[in-house]
């Protein structure tokens, strides 16, 4: 067997006489903490010397609210004892109990309404909930429900009770070394050669330190900021702004008609704020209305000054890049945004209310959508997808349009964004005579993929095994 540590012997030694104890006990006995006492155990119970029972109890402890009426007395118990032959609505309204207690006495089923009168059913009695709130009972459903309205809280209480072995009785009885034990030497010991008289403390190389969990960055923030790496280090500038837009930026500029169903409540978050329009807003007007000095025809119709002037969640990021576009009409721009936006989406494994979004812009002369299918396939694979593909798509305001899936082993081809070439009613309007390629990205999912995740909604819980559990991305010459 591995030499005991001094700790272990120690507690071995205060177990001979003690036989079984609790931790804190032994701890008072030890001169130690009871989380100490449990460690020493436990490595006393790996040596098959001691055994360690973690004995887990569930106990009560009252909020301010069921401090009060242990004083006083539910609402429905004092409620029920105003009520007689005779007793009418409007005698009982007037008592401080019965904002919760006439609730609460309907519900347990204590009293019913008679025209204006309340009468107390056969049996009525709040004696239970009574008893449950002085004597609360793990298996009792009527502590359950005292529980439910907040009176009470469960408080979960570990205990370590903690024993010798037969064998470690026997390890005793043949004597432990109990000298003080040195752990780390002095210059002057080494020197003087007083080393070679004292009790040095054995070590086991073999056993594993305790895991340590350093603090680190959150893996959905490590990835977002990788990707804002890569498409710096690609030349990109980065673009910021405000998470509330106006219409005008969030749909009328990029060409999305105004009775369009994305534009509906069911699917934005509309704010009561509006903004004016800014200066030469008449141009995306008439390219709505009639296609402007353009080949394009416009969406017809009517354009409402006041629904453009509407602010909005922004649903995308490209209002951000869409309003850099309009102050520097004059290539070359080179620029992406990272940010979060919003949709009055079903909350559910896939899908989120707010989520973050990547999208990049380049302009240019003689830009071509050849080029904006090389930046996507560079993007993906410094984000470690090797296999990269493109299908046509439709988008209100690229043409042509496409869709860059990604293959993950497993799973197959999985559709990470749309992209396209910026169509001559977006560009026009802005004083923009330059081909504009962009893009939209999903950035939680590919976070999902590189994170081997199955829910979305663990990204942004506070799940702490998740946390420490996920190693660190670390970027090196040969990929992450």
């Amino acid at each position: 067997m591995a030499e005991l540590t001094q700790n272990e012997k120690r507690l071995l030694a205060t177990l001979e006489k003690e036989k079984k104890a609790d931790a804190p006990h032994l701890a008072g006995l030890l001169d130690a903490t009871p989380e100490a006492v449990v460690q020493w155990a436990h490595l006393a119970q790996d040596r098959g010397l001691a055994t360690v029972e973690r004995v887990v109890a569930k106990e009560f402890a009252y909020t301010g609210e069921g401090k009060v009426y242990l004083k006083e007395g539910l609402p429905e118990t004092q409620l029920l004892e105003k009520i007689g032959p005779g007793t009418t609505l409007a005698d009982i309204q007037k008592l401080e109990s019965f904002r919760i207690g006439f609730g609460q006495l309907r519900k347990k089923g204590l009293v019913k309404v008679e025209g204006t009168s309340i009468v107390k059913t056969t049996g009525a009695s709040t004696e239970a909930y009574e008893y449950a709130l002085k004597n609360p009972s793990a298996t009792d459903t009527a502590t359950t429900d005292i529980v439910k309205r907040g009176l009470l809280s469960e408080v979960e209480t570990v205990r370590y009770i903690i024993w010798i072995t037969p064998e470690g009785l026997a390890s005793v009885q043949e004597g432990l070394d109990l000298r003080k034990e040195t752990g780390t030497l002095t210059r002057e010991q080494i020197i003087s050669g007083e080393w070679k008289d004292l009790n040095l403390r054995k070590y086991d190389v073999t056993k594993l330190p305790k895991k340590a969990y350093p603090g680190k960055v959150h893996p959905y923030q490590r990835i977002i900021a990788e990707m804002r790496e890569i498409l710096l280090e690609m030349g990109f500038e980065e673009l910021y702004g405000g998470i509330v837009q106006q219409s005008f930026w969030n749909f009328d500029a990029l060409f999305q008609p105004q009775d369009h169903p994305a534009r509906e409540m069911q699917d934005t978050f509309y704010l009561r704020e509006t903004l004016p329009l800014p200066e030469g807003y008449e141009k995306v007007k008439a390219m709505h209305i009639s296609g402007g000095n353009t080949s394009s025809t416009g969406w017809g119709g009517v354009w409402k000054e006041e629904k453009a002037e509407q602010c909005v969640l922004r649903t995308h990021t490209t209002s951000v890049s869409i309003q850099h576009l309009a102050n520097n009409p004059n290539p070359p721009i080179k620029a992406f945004c990272i940010g979060r936006v919003y949709r009055r989406e079903t909350i559910d494994t896939t899908h989120l209310a707010e989520f973050e979004q990547l999208e990049g812009v380049v302009m240019d002369e003689g830009v071509t959508f050849g080029n904006l299918l090389g930046i996507l396939r560079e993007f993906y694979h410094r984000m470690g997808f090797t296999g990269v593909r493109f299908k046509p798509s439709y988008y209100p305001y690229t043409e042509p349009s496409l869709d860059a899936e990604v293959y993950v082993e497993g799973l197959g081809w999985i559709e990470m964004g749309g992209a396209g070439v910026f169509r001559e009613e977006v560009t026009a309007p802005l004083g923009i005579n330059y081909p504009v390629l962009a893009w939209g990205l999903g950035v939680s999912r590919i976070a999902m993929l590189r994170l081997g995740l199955k829910d979305l909604r663990y990204l942004h819980q506070s799940d702490i095994a998740f946390l420490r559990e996920t190693p660190i991305l670390r970027i090196t010459k040969d990929g992450v």
